[in-house]
């Protein structure tokens, strides 16, 4: 199949919000696919090559984007074949080989499969094409029940996989996917709620747990074997030393944990996000240690827990890692649950989660069972710049450049604004079709994919805490910025300042 009807497709799919509508094109394109060529185009379609991450950066992959193709002729099989090579390609004199696979392969493209080809390797690529989708296509495209198909993919932790077997082989081969130590499992998500009460509304008896600020973890062990995986299925376990080492030490032969892993500052708190995220993502040895918190057991000795009642597997995670379990307290009470909620934000960590106690872990659903409670910030800031939106958004001004007033003049003129973030997220049809053109208005200078404005709108924005960050001149970047809404009510005078977003820093 050549890429540019993947490349149709996703447009296709991104340019309708109708669900069934994105099924139906995503069906229609599965059915067309040789058999080998559909574990690839999965990974195309959900921006998680087969290959997983080849070592393609932004700069990398601006340098190779040459002259496009005139004509469409590249085939899926051949992007695989090209993906294989960077792959393999390490060692001395690899940058410049790397560098000649990726310009071979984007001079073969067409633009639109160039700019396809870069958002799957730089993982941003947004078509609406999101799995759960994508899974319901398979089940359409393979006449199979969607909770089979499902299933199938969540506990393979393999989509692509799992299409192959659906479009190929029986439904008892299909069915016979389980669970598998040391083969990672897509993990159980977690709604939100305004309110500790909210939540527990919701669950009926929960637990109620602290929601660490750290980096989700899945890690299998059978016998002396331990495996440390990612919340999106990668594997980090020569990363981990220290993490495999507690687990190991567990009186257990076989099992598959859940939870957490951060790093703790000399009287046990948490450290700062960016300090766990930077240690996670270090192949080399680092001085800061990782500490491990489970909150879920899925698998022990032989033994699955997956539909067992949460009650129960607190109870064996309780009985094998007493020391490395969550914090937190089984109530139906909104008085205790709140108390847990408190001493949580307290001692540094995020907010708590709340899970009913008789559900079921529903790997890679999310659902009412698991519902996070976090407190809510929100800051005025003002729009320095907007950026030019792909597929549904195309021709509308949709990404926004977010500042923040500098009045001490301490990254720059006194009275001037720092870039802190950007943001797509919470934009109705309504907002970008008023932005689109009202910044167009107040336009200073524009480049092909961004338009910079007079820095005169004010824009409320929810976010989850700031991190540090060497990208912005301020040194912190937003963390899950979202828009609430538009403040005409306010001047970009009486913006939130840099100033103030720096103190939400941890010391």
């Amino acid at each position: 199949m050549l890429l540019d009807e993947l490349v149709n497709t996703t447009q296709a799919v991104a340019s309708t919000r109708s669900r069934l509508a994105k099924v139906d094109a995503l069906a229609g394109l599965l059915k067309r696919l040789e058999p080998a060529e559909i574990a690839t185009a999965v990974g195309l379609l959900i921006a998680r090559p087969r290959q997983g991450r080849v070592g393609v950066g932004w700069s990398g992959m601006k340098a190779a984007m040459g002259e496009p193709a005139a004509e469409p002729s590249l085939t899926v099989a051949e992007v695989d074949a090209a993906l294989d090579r960077l792959l393999g390609t390490a060692g001395t004199g690899s940058a410049a080989e790397r560098a000649g696979i990726l310009r071979t392969l984007t001079g073969a493209a067409t633009e639109r499969e160039q700019a396809f080809i870069a958002g799957v390797l730089l993982g941003e690529l947004r078509t609406g094409a999101l799995e759960g989708v994508l899974t319901d296509a398979v089940a359409r495209a393979a006449g199979r029940p969607a909770d089979a198909v499902r299933r199938a993919a969540m506990l393979s932790g393999d989509l692509g996989g799992t299409a192959l077997l659906a479009l190929t082989g029986t439904a008892e081969q299909l069915d016979a996917v389980g669970l598998v130590v040391g083969r990672p499992v897509q993990p159980m998500l977690a709604a939100t709620a305004s309110s500790v009460s909210d939540a527990l509304g919701t669950t009926g008896e929960a637990s109620v747990e602290y929601k660490l600020d750290g980096a989700r973890i899945q890690v299998h062990r059978a016998g002396d074997d331990v495996r440390v995986y990612t919340r999106t299925l990668a594997e980090v376990t020569h990363r981990l030393p220290e993490v495999v080492e507690v687990v190991r030490g567990l009186p257990v032969r076989e099992v598959i944990l859940d939870g957490e892993t951060l790093a703790l500052d000399e009287d046990g708190g948490p450290r700062p996000f960016q300090e766990t995220m930077s240690r996670f993502g270090a192949d080399a040895a680092r001085d800061t240690l990782l500490h491990p918190w489970f909150f879920d057991v899925l698998h022990i000795d032989g033994r699955d827990l997956l539909d067992e009642p949460l009650a129960t597997r607190i109870g064996v995670l309780e009985s094998i890692a007493p020391g490395h379990r969550i914090p937190g307290e089984v109530t139906a009470d909104v008085a205790v649950a709140e108390k847990v909620s408190r001493e949580a934000l307290a001692a540094g960590h995020e907010g708590v989660v709340v899970k009913a106690i008789g559900s079921a872990y529903a790997a890679g659903r999310r659902g009412s069972n698991w519902v996070k409670v976090k407190p809510v910030l929100t800051y005025d800031l003002v729009v320095l710049a907007c950026e030019w939106g792909s597929g549904r958004r195309t021709g509308l001004l949709s990404n926004l450049h977010l500042g923040a007033l500098d009045p001490l003049g301490e990254f720059g003129a006194p009275g001037g604004y720092v870039m802190v973030g950007k943001t797509f997220k919470g934009l109705t049809d309504a907002l970008l079709k008023w932005q689109t053109a009202r910044f167009q208005e107040l336009e200073v200078r524009r480049t092909a994919g961004t338009v910079w404005v007079e820095p005169v709108t004010v824009v409320e924005i929810a976010i989850d805490g700031v991190q540090q960050s060497p990208r912005y001149p301020g040194g912190i970047a937003l963390r899950f910025a979202r828009v609430k809404r538009y403040r005409d009510d306010k001047t970009a005078a009486e913006a939130d300042t840099i100033q103030t977003l720096r103190a939400l820093l941890r010391p």
